[in-house]
């Protein structure tokens, strides 16, 4: 019987995952985008617990240790120091933690940067890349002030801070 429901359970996650999968993509079709779609951060943080996705967090080192990160999340910058200059060789990094063919949701303050190197591994030959919308602070409010409105923070979604 538990057997029975934890294979149930297992079936029902991973349908879920493949429907949010698929509604991203449809997005991003209809949109043009060049990479798989975005996923909001509840999804992502359910694409990740279920197994069915990786989180590789893109921003900077000095961002993770002074904001915070997500446990068990992959980093690979997208761009590095505090003049945020591009990483030459961030698609081969991802590449080597990641591998071309893994459900990859790249993660970045707002979403805009993982846009961007989510583009780059499209181009690359990923193809299962996936935008985690609106970051891990969220967009500027009305005060110019992160993490108020929207993000991984915001929804309460697991994170630490050494």
């Amino acid at each position: 019987m538990a057997v029975e429901l934890e294979e149930r359970v297992a079936h029902e996650s991973n349908h879920a995952s493949h429907a949010v999968l698929d509604a991203a993509r449809a997005a991003a079709a209809a949109k043009q985008l060049p990479y798989a779609g975005g996923v909001s951060p509840r999804d992502a943080f359910a694409l990740i617990e279920s197994g069915a996705a990786v989180l590789v967090d893109v921003r900077t080192t000095e961002e993770r240790k002074f904001v915070g990160y997500v446990p068990g999340s992959i980093h690979v910058a997208w761009a590095t120091g505090t003049s945020l200059t591009r990483n030459p060789r961030f698609v081969r990094e991802l590449e080597a933690k990641t591998g071309k063919d893994a459900v990859v949701l790249l993660l970045c303050r707002s979403g805009n940067r993982s846009a961007l190197a989510a583009e780059a591994a499209a181009k690359a030959g990923f193809t299962q890349v996936f935008n985690v919308l609106e970051g891990f602070e969220g967009q500027l409010d009305s005060q110019q002030r992160r993490g108020g409105e929207d993000g991984w923070r915001f929804q309460g979604l697991p994170w630490i801070q050494d």
